[in-house]
Order: structure tokens, then sequence, then C-alpha cells
């Protein structure tokens, strides 16, 4: 190979600033998402949802909508070809509504119950809009509460060790609070969209996902079709954050290019994704703490309950949070949930971990208040040597380093512990902190690496760029593994023929992905020493990670935090405003730190956003939500969002293959309870509950507690 006797002179380029290899393309428009690439003869296709929470569909008055201009089909119950639901994928048993219009049962108000197709979007909106749908409605319940009646604890949703009652009863101070958390929406700037068409006998797809493999075998089951005959391509994403998994518009474009013999793009609307593609569910949280007078945990018990819908069981588990951070001699975690005429919830950004540490750390902050201990110190005076319910020993473990550095950068030191006592006009002021956890996770993939004649290198696997940087970071990957510039290397992603990838969510994307791409990037460096050249078809190696992940020691891997906030509250008006915010985290090793921080700055936005102003409201009437869309789901505007600062210590793992933590979701994890404890700190009220908005804050200052 002509350029060999340079490669020891490489600079290694992991952990150097790189900006996007894709970002001039976005920022000229020449990327296109799924619901822009042209197509010849296509189709339009839109969905018409429920407007009633439970009941059955008598009749879809589609005979007048068919004489409409444009209307190619009206697809219902009634007519639609069958599909396949019985099957499990690779995360369990798919949610029903995958198995569009195979009956009349309306489990909940947006379930959807036709598909109209024209020759324009505009048309076939117009259509959709004038279809009748009749229905038989029955009595529904979407009242969410804590330990309300059908309330049950699914298996392996428990762990316990030590009599938890007995701790807590000879504990010196006790902690026993409920914090609820709401109903949260993905809401990514792209809307879900995708086209499918048949060629030459294969069914292929364009569309919005975070994992090509994953929703090519979905397709592929649910339509009953050699697994060879289904592609799927997701070029570049708008954002997912746990929605864009496979979702009825990826299905519904199939089933109607299956019927009408052309390509057919069925695009969701905002007001659609509100009950089509999951959300995070409500949650009430009760925490249990007991210590000695010096803080030590005696008893830790988190119980958790969350809802689901009737139709297909998803568990956001918030009481798995303590797993990873805090030991005690007695210590239980619990979720419950509870089936509701609701849609499912699903993953979202940090599942479980941004709910479940908002109650833990702002209980912890309660204990530390309780004991006169600095929240800081008494997180230490905590750490655990193993994991606390595993009993394994952690692969790296430097949240202390986060505390440390954490409290030297914000200037925690000589902090007045007292609330209330900072003023500044008619602002109080007050700073608060919060621990956090990921876990990290590995999956198998595979990759594919194509060393060039010309000396470039083609790297092929099915990873998706959510807006992460993921593109860019495995390049940087494959080009330190191939001891090449990165310049000379190319990376193909989200396409399902590149073969089996995890998809891009858990903070487990790049990590699997990386492993991967090095497994073959080391095998094709041995098979160029070995070569006399390279021939025009070039050389290709493939790697399939399954039996080294397999075979990884049991160890408790986790990315850990630290989070920072400083808040100012006008206790006239109501409002809180966070002054500042820094993240500390130690999360392994860290690829790009340009991409890297803006994953943190994200997440910490996303937590504020948690904090002061997510929350969808669900209509008991109805069923439905109120103000469906961006009008009515406040979420943080730039105005919002205060100076954020966000870096990391060393976290190295000379045991670990990959030594990548994932950083997606830990800027998320811990946020919301270091702005609620600074409420606190400013004003002497602590907030329970989520978000901590204008009325409650002048209704808790009554009260002592919202």
């Amino acid at each position: 190979m002509s350029t060999t006797t340079n490669i020891a002179a490489l600079t290694p380029v992991v952990g150097t600033a790189r900006t996007r290899v894709e970002g001039r393309a976005k920022v000229t428009g020449a990327a296109r998402y799924a619901g822009e690439i042209p197509f010849a003869e296509l189709a339009h296709g839109w969905l018409v949802l429920s407007t009633v929470a439970r009941g059955r569909v008598r009749s879809p008055e589609d005979a007048s909508v068919l004489g409409m201009p444009g209307v190619l089909t009206v697809l219902h119950h009634g007519n639609a070809p069958r599909i396949n639901g019985n099957y499990v994928s690779m995360f369990g048993l798919p949610d029903p509504i995958l198995q569009l219009f195979q009956h009349d049962r309306v489990p909940f108000v947006g379930w959807p119950v036709a598909l109209v197709v024209a020759e324009t979007a505009e048309q076939a909106r117009e259509a959709a809009e004038s279809l009748v749908v009749q229905y038989d409605e029955e009595a529904h319940d979407v009242e969410f509460s804590a330990g309300r009646p059908g309330t049950y604890t699914p298996e392996g949703s428990e762990t316990a060790k030590g009599d938890l009652e007995s701790e807590l009863a000879a504990s010196a101070v006790v902690v026993d609070a409920e914090y609820t958390t709401p109903e949260e929406h993905h809401s990514p700037l792209e809307p879900h969209a995708a086209t499918a068409r048949w060629d030459n006998g294969r069914l292929e797809v364009v569309d919005s996902n975070q994992g090509s493999a994953f929703v090519a075998d979905e397709l592929a089951k649910l339509f009953s079709l050699d697994p060879g005959s289904v592609r799927v391509r997701s070029e570049h994403v708008g954002g997912g954050f746990g929605s864009k998994a496979t979702r009825p518009h990826s299905v519904l474009a199939a089933m109607a290019a299956t019927v009408l013999h052309r390509p057919v793009r069925v695009v969701l609307t905002r007001r659609q994704m509100f009950s089509l593609v999951g959300y995070r569910s409500p949650t009430s949280q009760r925490v249990r703490l007991g210590a000695d007078p010096d803080g030590r945990l005696r008893a830790f018990d988190h119980q958790a309950q969350s809802q689901t819908s009737t139709v297909h069981e998803f568990v956001e588990r918030s009481a798995g949070f303590g797993h990873a951070m805090y030991d005690a001699d007695a210590h239980h975690t619990v979720n419950r949930v509870v089936r509701l005429d609701v849609p499912t919830p699903s993953w979202m950004r940090a599942p479980g971990e941004a709910p479940g540490s908002f109650a833990v750390e702002s209980a912890l902050d309660e204990l530390a208040e309780k004991c006169g201990i600095d929240p800081i110190a008494l997180r230490v005076r905590n750490e655990p040597d193993v994991g606390p319910v595993s009993g394994l020993p952690f692969s790296s473990r430097n949240i202390l380093a986060c505390y440390r550095e954490g409290a030297r950068r914000f200037g925690w030191d000589g902090r007045d512990p007292r609330p209330g006592i900072r003023r500044e006009g008619r602002w109080l002021l007050g700073t608060g902190m919060a621990a956090s956890a990921f876990p990290t996770l590995s999956a198998p993939s595979t990759a594919a690496i194509t060393a060039r004649a010309d000396g470039t290198f083609v790297v092929r696997i099915t990873a998706s760029d959510i807006g992460t940087g993921a593109r860019t970071a495995l390049t940087q990957i494959a080009a330190d593994a191939l001891k090449a510039e990165p310049g000379r290397v190319r990376v193909r992603i989200a396409d399902s023929d590149f073969g089996p990838a995890i998809v891009a969510g858990g903070s487990m994307g790049t990590r699997s992905w990386a492993w991967a791409i090095t497994v073959a990037a080391d095998e094709l460096r041995e098979r160029l020493a070995l070569s006399d050249g390279i021939p025009s078809e070039g050389i290709t190696v493939r790697s399939d990670t399954s039996e080294a992940v397999g075979a990884l020691a049991e160890k408790e891997r986790n990315a850990f935090g630290a989070q920072f906030a400083e808040v100012a509250v006008d206790t006239a008006g109501g409002e809180v405003r966070v002054r500042r915010l820094l993240g500390i985290f130690a999360a392994g090793r860290i690829v790009n730190p340009l991409t890297a921080r803006g994953q943190f700055i994200g997440g910490m936005v996303w937590g504020l956003s948690m904090a002061l102003h997510e929350e969808a409201h669900r209509d008991q009437a109805s069923g439905g939500h109120v103000g469906a869309d961006l009008a009515g789901y406040h979420f943080a505007a730039h105005a919002d969002v205060p100076p954020i600062e966000a870096d990391w210590v060393d976290d190295p793992d000379p045991d670990d293959p990959v030594g990548i933590k994932g950083i997606g979701e830990i800027g998320v994890v811990g946020t919301a309870a270091a702005i609620a404890n600074a409420v606190w700190h400013a004003t002497g009220v602590r907030h329970r509950n989520l978000p901590i908005r204008p009325d409650r804050v002048l209704t808790a200052a009554a009260g002592g507690h919202a």
C-alpha cells in the first residue's frame, strides 16, 4: 500500500474537535430528509385518527371521499391487506398499533382508523378531513394517579435486599416524600416521514428512523416477506430522541404502495405525532431514605408508578436510577404500572433515569438539609464500592472527580446553605446540584470496510445519525483504526443492506458501532500487510461483534456526572430563571469534543425544559390531548436558556475494548433535580411536582412545598 510508510507519523484524530462531515450539505439544503426525496408517480397518504378514546369503528363513510379530486384509495379495517402481528422483534413483542386496519377496535384517541391516498398531499389532506367515521363509543378511563386501582408490578420490576422497614425504623433521619413528573413528548424538529415503493420485487423504504436494520426487520415480519426483500434507508434524520422506531407511517406507506403499485409517501403532522410515536409517561414516585445522623444511608426505597396503554405494556423504569448510585443496608426499588385508555408510552431521551433522578436527587437534597450536611458531602459519604443492587465491580466510577471539578468551577465552596438568604432586587437567588448516571450498554453490530486501489477506504455500517454527529465520530474512529487520514475515509450509514447493527438509542450506538468498525479495521490492516496490492474491486473485510459482546466481562458500566445550577426566583410573579448551568461528566473516551459538548449541553437544555416548562395535558372528558401542538405544548426557547458549560474528567477503563461510554442521555439526567434543588435554596420551598410553573411557585409560597 503506497501510504504504509507514513502510518507511524499520523496523529490520532479521536479526541480532537472536528466539524460534521455532512455539515455543509445540511446548511446548504443539499442533505435531503425522508419527506423531501423525489420519486416518479409519487402518491401521498394522509392519516385519519380516531376521535373517541374507546369503542369500535362502525363505518368509515368513504364513498363520497373516493369521488373527490385526486383520491386514489381509502384504506381501513374493511379493505386493508392482512398483515402479521405474531412475531418478536429485537425489543420484544410489537406494539399492536403497527398492525394497522386489522380490526375495528379503538383503544385510545388518535388510533389510526383510515388512510386516504391521493395524487397530492393537499388532495389527501382535504379528503381525509372530509371523511366521516361513525363509532360505537364506550366509556373510557385516562386518569393517572398514584396507587389507583389496577396498578400492578410487571415481572422483573422489583429488587430488594435487607429489611427495609427495620432499617427505616432504626434511622435517626428519615425522608419520605412523593414526587411527580408529567407526560412529556419528543417533538423532534423533523416530523416522521416514510416513502415506500416496490422495485424489482423488493420493498424499498426511505424513512426517518433511528435504526434502518431494525425497521427493515419489522417490515419484513409484518408483511411476511423474506428479510432480503426489504431495504430501508435513513441517511439524514432531524432528531429522534427515542421516538423514531418502527412507527405507523412506514407501515402505511408500505401497505399503500403494495395496494397501488406505485410509490407512496406518508408524513405525520405535528398533532398526529402526539398519539402515534410514543411519549414519556407521567410518573408518581415515592422515595424513602433512612440515615444515621452523619448522613450514611441505612435504607433506600424508591417506588415508581407510570402508565401504559391497554394494548401494549411499556414501563417507564424510573426506580432503576438508584441501582448504580447509592448503597444502603436495605435497598428496595419497584416500578409499577397501570393500564389506561391512552397511547402506548415509549423510550424518550434518558428513559427512566430522567424522571427517576429528579425524585432521588431531590430526596438526597432534602436528606442533606435534615442532616445539616453539604449535598456533595452527603453523596460522597454514600459512595458504593460495588453496584448497590448487582454487587458487580464498576468498570470505572469517576463521579468523585465530577463533584470536585464541578464544585471548583461553579464556585460551590463558601455557599451559604441557608435557603432564602440571597436577594437581588425582586429576585431570590439559589444554587443547587445533583448527581447523574446512565448505563453503558453494548449490542452486537456488523460493519464492512473496503480498501480501494486509490488509497481510500469505504466504511459501511447501518448506524444512524439523528443529529448527534455520529457520522463524524465514526469517521474519526475508522481513521485511527485504519491509521489513515480522515479525508481518505468515507463512512456510509443508515442502509439496512449494510447488515445488522444496533439502533441509535440508549447511548449505546457510537460505542457498539465503533467496536464493529475497529474489529473490521484491524483485520483489514492485517490483510493489507500481507497483500501484494489492492485489486480494482478493492479488498473488503466484514466484522460481527456478537461473540465479543457476549464475552464482555460482567461489570457495572455507567457514565456519571454532576450538574450545578443557579436560579433566580421572582416570588411576586412566580417566574423562575436559570442563570447558569454547569455539567461535569465521566463518560469514558470522548471521540469528538465539539459534538460531545453539544450533546451534553443539549441534554441539559432538555433537563431545564423538563424542570420548568414541559407537560402535556389530557382532557378527562374526551380522553385526548389539550393543545397537541407546539403552541400548546411549551418547551424551553432560546430566551429561557442561560450560558451552559459542559466538560468532562478523564475516565479511562483499560479493560474495556472500546472505552466509549455514550453521552446522549447523561446530560438530561440530574439536571431537573439540580434546578429544583436550586429553587429550594432560593426560596426555602420544595417543589416535588414538575414543571415548576409560576402558579406553583406562587401557591407554594404559602404552603411550604409544591
